[in-house]
């Protein structure tokens, strides 16, 4: 039985038929405001249930209580908040009460009826969910280059954003009825922002020895300069799974979503995301979505005890290694070997392989992976 979606219902915001016909000739009389590919990312996630129970972006209410108590107002658990944020100029004309269009590329993506205009803190913001102001956090750096205001209240779907990777990608609808087709009982959500190594794998594949189905769910979208292209990971993983997963084992599909780098606070949010594409596990690293030294070993694991009836279960698998004495990749409750034999992967080590276009040893990467990669001119973010 997969899991129930978070609040007990999935929603669904999508316009389809007659309606959505009404819709796009409405919404060419409407305000318009311009929102960027990770607000549209962000609307079309809300209207396919993504983000369940949310059904629009979050009003003051909403999103004072996730920034203070990581709750919404119903008490509903959620740690990252979901917010439009505009400049005072684009609304001049606006009012709360009213509907806009919101566009993308100059195309009509959805329309929101504005429950709410409200200022917000962007420092209060930093602190609360990325526990730092520091401007080398790339998430403090990209909050305070926001704008001025944010507009709460629910949306309603019209068109879809241009998805290079559609081939890849299913909603919640869709994998909560493979996940049953397939009669697997018990999920365990994969999160990464990387191509895969080794250590990756292991993860993985301990997390599938006692689970029924693996869901990889790699993020596209908005990532700091230096992490790996989309079209990299997504071709990483392709060969991965068709070479080292057994049939049938494995759903893969891609989520538009960015990365925040809120370690812990993102550990609750990526796993609730899980949940309402049906997973009944999520496995949590060490660092979860962290950066730099901002966050402490395992404080993403510690995290979840705050959240008792989150609805999801998180798998805590510790670091792995490889182990020169053992011959193979294991953890430490696993392996009694002193720190000399122990070979960590680290994604700094694999880059300067990549850059070198060195052959890794074979402990780290798998040949097909590292072929992919390798593939590329440049595949890291710019």
């Amino acid at each position: 039985m997969v899991s129930k979606p978070h609040g007990n219902k999935l929603i669904n915001r999508v316009v389809v038929g007659r309606r959505r016909d009404h819709l796009l000739e409405e919404a060419k009389e409407l305000p318009r405001i311009e929102i960027s590919e990770t607000l549209a990312a962000d609307t079309i996630n809300i209207a396919h249930g993504v983000y369940s129970p949310l059904e629009g972006f979050m009003t003051q209410e909403d999103y004072i209580h996730v920034l203070h108590d990581m709750r919404l107002s119903n008490d509903i658990p959620w740690t990252i908040p979901i917010i439009l944020d505009v400049n005072p100029e684009d609304i001049v004309d606006i009012k709360e009460g009213d509907d806009i269009t919101l566009t993308h590329n100059n195309k009509p993506i959805a329309i929101m009826k504005i429950e709410e205009i409200y200022g917000w803190d962007k420092n209060e913001y930093c602190k609360q969910v990325f526990k730092a102001t520091d401007p080398t956090h790339p998430g403090v750096t990209k909050t305070m280059g926001r704008k001025e205001l944010l507009i709460g209240g629910p949306i309603d779907l019209l068109n879809d954003i241009y998805e290079p990777f559609e081939k890849y990608r299913l909603w919640p609808i869709e994998t909560r009825v493979l996940f049953e087709a397939k009669r697997w009982r018990t999920i365990a959500g994969f999160q990464t922002r990387n191509v895969p190594h080794l250590g990756h794998e292991y993860v993985q594949k301990a997390a599938l020895t006692f689970v029924d189905g693996l869901f990889i769910n790699p993020l596209v979208g908005w990532k700091k300069r230096g992490d790996f292209k989309d079209e990299v990971i997504a071709r990483a993983y392709e060969v991965l799974i068709q070479h080292y997963f057994p049939k049938d084992s494995i759903v893969f599909s891609v989520l538009r979503m960015e990365m925040r780098y809120a370690g812990p606070r993102e550990a609750v949010f990526h796993a609730i995301v899980r949940k309402n594409f049906g997973c009944t596990h999520f496995i949590v690293g060490r660092d979860h979505a962290g950066v730099g030294n901002f966050y402490k070993p395992y404080e993403a694991w510690e995290i979840f005890k705050e959240f008792p009836d989150l609805g999801i279960t998180p798998l805590f698998i510790r670091e792995s290694f490889y182990c020169k004495k053992c011959g193979g990749f294991v953890n430490e409750k696993i392996c009694p070997h002193s720190d000399e034999n122990r070979i960590r992967i680290s994604g700094t080590k694999l880059r300067r392989f990549i850059l070198r276009k060195e052959k890794p040893p074979e402990y780290m990467v798998r040949p097909e992976v590292f072929e992919v990669i390798l593939s590329f001119d440049n595949p890291f973010i710019e």
